[in-house]
Parts: structure tokens; sequence; C-alpha cells
């Protein structure tokens, strides 16, 4: 039978369902399998220069080997990451965007009631938790008080006297301050300022008594003896840093604090994107020469499951609550 012959024969409805299953077989998305087969977004949530820019390079070059493709960083900062995260929230969720952000971006300022352009427990999905270090209390070296109790000491004989800069409201370093202020009896003044650099620079001047920073921030002035590390915030000794003194083992017990960046992706993007793009994450973050690089900035990486940095996301929120409900009452 001749093929004009065959075609006429079948009826003409299976003739154009042929068709159109060859049209959508052309046309149809790549499986996930083939993910990614495009460069991928990485939005920081921060200035150039900062520490959390510096983790995001440390591990771009790794990324780029394990996925295959380019991974182009771009910051968006400002309003303690939510503007680069919020980037990312609106994002297609097809695994080309991903950011950066830490827990003021991820929550922490809904517990301080601020306005999210984004609904963090709805909009954005964990992938791993990248990288964090505690936080230190330091001091500009024209202050009295050398060790926390005689600063404690000094904030009470003298209340509002004493102030302490941090890298701005909402973020970790602020509510380190605060939940200081709480566990101490204290009052001393807490000043926002827009990222650690300057909180840094008023220390070493002299314009400012203490100052809440992260390691990479504070390196620096600390190698150069231009300010006093009076403390760690972490519940052990910093193995990155082993000769500065807890806060809990100066004075307040069961104090402690660390502060941490994470990845994220939008809502909605496919679970096994997800989880190519975290087997990516935790190979780089294992590789001896990146742990190296991130313990010279003063941090430990923090390879994580999707749902393990989910949980401790939830965590970090519900400890912080409780130091917002706190400054309420006050």
């Amino acid at each position: 039978m001749g093929l004009r012959r065959m075609r006429s024969c079948l009826p003409r409805r299976v003739v154009l369902a042929a068709v159109l299953a060859l049209i959508a077989g052309l046309n149809s998305t790549p499986a996930a399998g083939a993910y990614p087969d495009k460069p991928i977004r990485f939005i920081v949530g921060f200035p150039p220069g900062g520490s959390s820019d510096a983790m995001a390079r440390t591990v771009q070059a790794g990324l780029e080997k394990q996925l295959g493709q380019p991974v182009v960083i771009e910051n968006k900062p400002g309003a303690g990451a939510m503007i680069g995260i919020d980037a990312v929230a609106k994002a297609p969720p097809d695994g080309y965007t991903i950011g950066l952000g830490g827990a003021g971006a991820f929550g922490t300022n809904l517990a301080l009631g601020e306005k999210m352009p984004y609904d963090p427990q709805k909009d954005i999905v964990p992938i791993t938790a990248l990288a964090g270090s505690p936080f230190i209390l330091a001091a500009a070296l024209s202050l009295k008080g050398k060790s926390l109790r005689e600063i404690i000491a000094l904030a009470k004989s003298d209340p509002g006297k004493l102030a302490i800069g941090h890298g701005g409201n909402g973020t970790g370093m602020h509510l380190t301050a605060e939940m200081l202020n709480q566990m101490a009896g204290t009052k001393i003044a807490l000043v926002p300022y827009r990222g650690m650099g300057p909180v840094m620079n008023d220390l070493i001047g002299g314009h400012i008594a203490l100052g809440i920073t992260d390691p990479p921030s504070a390196k620096a002035a600390m190698e150069a003896a231009k300010v006093e590390t009076v403390a760690i915030t972490s519940a052990k000794r910093f193995s990155r840093l082993p000769d500065i003194p807890t806060v809990a083992e100066s004075g307040l017990p069961g104090f402690e604090a660390n502060g941490s960046f994470g990845i994220v992706a939008p809502a909605g993007t496919p679970s096994d994107v997800i989880d190519k793009l975290n087997a990516a994450f935790v190979t780089v973050l294992n590789d001896p020469a990146v742990v190296e690089r991130i313990h010279a900035l003063g941090a430990e990486p923090m390879p994580m499951t999707p749902s393990e940095f989910g949980a401790y996301i939830a965590r970090d929120l519900a400890k912080w609550l409780k130091v917002v409900q706190g400054m309420n009452a006050k």
C-alpha cells in the first residue's frame, strides 16, 4: 500500500494528534536533568568588598566548575539584603537566579516588625548555608574598661554614657548588642551604621566606645592593634581566634550569637534543581582550598542540606524573636 493510500486510510484526528505531539516534543522544556544550560545569576544582597561579597567570590569559580556554566555575581545591596533577596523572590523559579543573604533578609526583620517586600516563609526556599562566624565585641583604645566585666560595671555606673556601634537595624549585630544589654542589665546606647566599615573607622578614631563587628571586618584593625578585642560571641572559643575569651566566660553564662550567610532560590524552583545546586555548593564548601580561603576571612564554611538550612533559619528566627520581645517589653 502506498504512502498516500496509508495516509488516506488514517483518521484525520489521528494524524493531527501525531503532528501536535511531534511539535510539542520539539518545543518542550528540557528535562531537569539538563539543568543548567545557561549562566546562573548569583545576587549578593550586600555591597562589593564586604565579607559576604568575599564569600560569594570565594565559591564562584568552584560553582562554575561543578555546574558547567558561568555564575555571574550581581550586587544588590540595601535594607539588610532585603533588596537583593526581593529580586530573587520575584525571579522565575527555574534555578537560574539564586541569592545570598543573612538573618534579617530570611525573616529576622519580621520579628522586628519591619515591612518586607516579600514573604520569607513563602517566597524563597533554602539551598544551603554558606559560611558563618561569631561576632566580636571590640572597644576603642581610649576606653578605660578593657574586660567585659569592667565595661559592664562602667555602663551601670553611668547609664547611657557608653554606646555600641553596629552594622544596621535588624542585623545580627544589632540584635546581639541588644541581647548583651538584656543579659547584662545595662543601658548601653545602640548606634546603627550603614555597614561595618564606618563602625570600625569610628572605633579606631575613638568616636564611639564599643562596636559589635564580624571577624572579617575587624581583622585588619585587630592585627594592627588599633582596637581592643574584648570578647567573642560564640558559645566556645572560636578556632580562628582562640585567644579571645567568649562573652559567656567573661561574665554572661549562656550568651551565644553567630552570624551567617546563606543561599536561597525563588519558591517553586523544582526540587531536583535545588538538589543539584545544593550538591554543587556542598562540594565547593568542602574543597580544602576554599575552606582555607574562608578561614582566612575569619569564618567557617557551613555546608548543609536544604532541610537543615531551613531548620537553622527557623531556630535563628525563634531565638531573635525572644530578644525582640524583650526590646518591646522595655
